[in-house]
This record gives C-alpha cells, structure tokens and sequence, in this order.
C-alpha cells in the first residue's frame, strides 16, 4: 500500500473537478435534498470557480494517491481566503473529501497530517476547519486528530442554511 500526495495544477482541474463532485455527492447525497445538493454542487465545483481557487496564491489543493490511484484530495487556505477571520497565524483545512472505495486505508490522517506541516513551514499556530454537525464520523475523527470545537458557522448547501462546527489544532 503506497499513499503519497501531489500539488494540483491548472491542467489537474477537469480531474479536481470529477473527484470533487464525486466524493462531496458521495459523503452528503443522503443527507441533503437532490435540489440543494445540484444548487450547491454546481456554484462549488463549476470549472470557472475551480480556476479562480487554484489561481489563487493563498490556496492549495493536493490530490492524495493510493497505489498510484486518486483517492482523493485536501484544500487548505491562509490569509483572506479563509472561509472565516482567523488571522495570519491560521491555516484552514477547506476540504479534505476521499473517495468511497478508499476510505478506511489511514488516507484522511495522512491528508490532515500534510495539512499541519504545511501550516508549521508557514510558521502558522493554529489550524482550523469547519465540520457539519451531522457529521458524526469526521467530528470524532478531528476530535482523535487534536482539534477541539470553539464555535460554528452557517454554510449553505443550496437554500438550507445549516451550522458548521469550527473545529481548531493549536500547533504550540
């Protein structure tokens, strides 16, 4: 079992969009009315709003291999494209989504693992993501990763607003 990680790049994006419809349709289809979910999906993961993240500096996207297959990927964002106000100091971990066929191979712990060594090179303090509440499995994964709730937030699939725990790791 091999797992490693690569930086997306412009010509990775018809490829980021497939994992991306895949798994966040995978992890959330059952939960959330097909209406909302089509709403969501096509204003998240259209190719034009794709582009505008991966251009963006202060945004990175990684796909995860597992056996030289794309497994899945990990968002992090620093500075103004945080999806809150956390400061300098902060890393967010925007998306960490795995394909269904993977899940349970330790994928998710290395992604959040990448996640804080990047945030330590950037000398960050802190790195943070926001988690829906119904989301049992990944609050309890972050809670045996270090991360602790200290708030929520409103996030929007569609026309349903639902609350996201902000879940925070200090790294001093």
């Amino acid at each position: 079992m091999t797992i490693s990680i690569k930086k997306c790049m412009f010509e990775d994006l018809h490829t980021l969009q497939e994992i991306s419809y895949e798994t966040f349709n995978e992890t959330f289809k059952d939960q959330n009315s097909p209406e909302n979910m089509k709403a969501y999906l096509e204003r998240a993961f259209n190719l034009k709003q794709l582009e505008k993240e991966l251009s963006n500096s202060s945004s990175q996207f990684f796909f995860v291999y597992f056996n030289n297959e794309v497994a899945g990927y990990l968002k992090v964002n620093t500075d103004d494209t945080q999806s809150e106000i956390m400061g300098d100091e902060s890393l967010e971990i925007e998306r960490i989504y795995i394909r269904n066929t993977f899940k349970k191979q330790g994928i998710g712990k290395y992604l959040l693992n990448n996640a804080v060594e990047i945030a330590m090179k950037q000398n960050k303090k802190k790195v943070w993501l926001g988690v829906w509440e119904k989301n049992e499995n990944a609050i309890a994964f972050y809670k045996k990763m270090g991360f602790v709730q200290t708030g929520a937030h409103s996030f929007y699939m569609g026309d349903e607003e639902q609350v996201d725990f902000i879940m925070i790791k200090s790294l001093i």
